[in-house]
């Protein structure tokens, strides 16, 4: 790719200014916390105005074949996150704090340098508290020929109003879908109006990209795919999410459907999380993907002794 096929860094200084705005009283996520980001105020996320908390950077493998691709996806890992899951498996990151504070120059360079490695495209892990940081950044990282894929990789609970302002911007989605009840929701992640929020974030997604497109090696250029975790006690609501999934994507969605889930962090004392997910509910949740005709994307297997995402391909 040719840095000519993406949008010219004054799009990202264009955004990054009207996102601006918004942190004087905070309105980026679902939440709308409503403070000062740029007198120093925190809300929720823990998140500066100014700076990014970065956890690593690196070349991941571990990621969806299309988005690791053959040289590794270049993966940023924020701190902070717009939820607080009592079962994250990177609590660590997402809820502990852990993260250098990164300023917009030195952030382009990391994206720079992850690109001089090989990487496929640039990931970008829970980066909505960060995003008026990450938009400054992308902007010197386009002019200095950054020329790979941006992929936002987010847990879903995003305002559609802020997904609107990536238009252009953003060339893949991978956006988790985790719950199809509210108040599951709420004591699971702290996540008033999950199901709303996710469903008008993903339809805009789509609406600005459509469903995955892959390049002639495999790897994604453009385009959504959506992560689903299978939690035990049917707390998720897998065949629901699926379907709302569907309605949203049509029968092309692309869905990476995880049976991971394992008890970690606050979830051995939360009531439905103590356990991983059995058979029965394994099947059911594969049994809703062909139901609803979803044969695009990947699952993981069962307990397996590797957690291998098998593809699902069918024309």
């Amino acid at each position: 790719m040719t840095a000519e096929l993406f949008a010219p860094p004054g799009a990202y200084e264009l955004a990054a200014v009207r996102l601006e705005k918004a942190l004087r009283s905070c309105v980026l996520c679902p939440r709308r916390c409503r403070v000062n980001r740029l007198e120093g105020e925190l809300g929720f996320c823990r998140a500066s105005a100014h700076t990014a908390a970065v956890n690593t950077s690196q070349l991941h493998h571990g990621e969806e074949p299309p988005i690791s691709g053959s040289k590794g996806s270049g993966t940023v890992f924020f701190a902070g996150c717009t939820l607080a899951c009592r079962f994250c498996q990177n609590w660590q990151i997402s809820q502990g704090g852990g993260g250098e504070e990164t300023t917009p120059e030195d952030l382009a360079g990391i994206f720079l340098g992850l690109e001089m490695a090989g990487a496929h495209n640039i990931n970008l892990v829970t980066p909505t508290p960060h995003l008026v940081v990450i938009l400054k950044a992308l902007a010197m990282a386009r002019g200095y020929g950054l020329a790979i894929p941006v992929v936002y990789n987010t847990s879903g609970y995003e305002s559609a109003a802020v997904v609107r302002q990536l238009d252009g911007l953003v060339e893949v989605y991978l956006p988790d879908f985790k719950y199809a009840d509210d108040a599951v929701a709420e004591r699971l992640s702290q996540a008033p109006n999950y199901v709303a929020s996710a469903r008008a974030s993903l339809a805009e997604m789509h609406r600005q990209v459509g469903n995955l497109k892959l390049e002639d090696d495999g790897t994604a250029y453009r385009g959504v795919m959506v992560r689903h975790l299978v939690l035990p006690n049917g707390l998720s609501g897998t065949p629901q999410v699926l379907a709302e999934i569907a309605e949203i994507c049509g029968p092309g969605a692309w869905i990476s459907l995880m049976s991971q889930y394992f008890p970690t962090y606050k979830a051995a004392e939360t009531p439905g999380l103590e356990r991983r997910i059995n058979q029965a509910e394994y099947q059911e949740a594969t049994d809703a993907l062909e139901r609803l005709g979803l044969y695009r994307g990947f699952v993981q297997g069962l307990a397996s002794a590797t957690d291998e995402l098998v593809p699902r391909w069918r024309e």
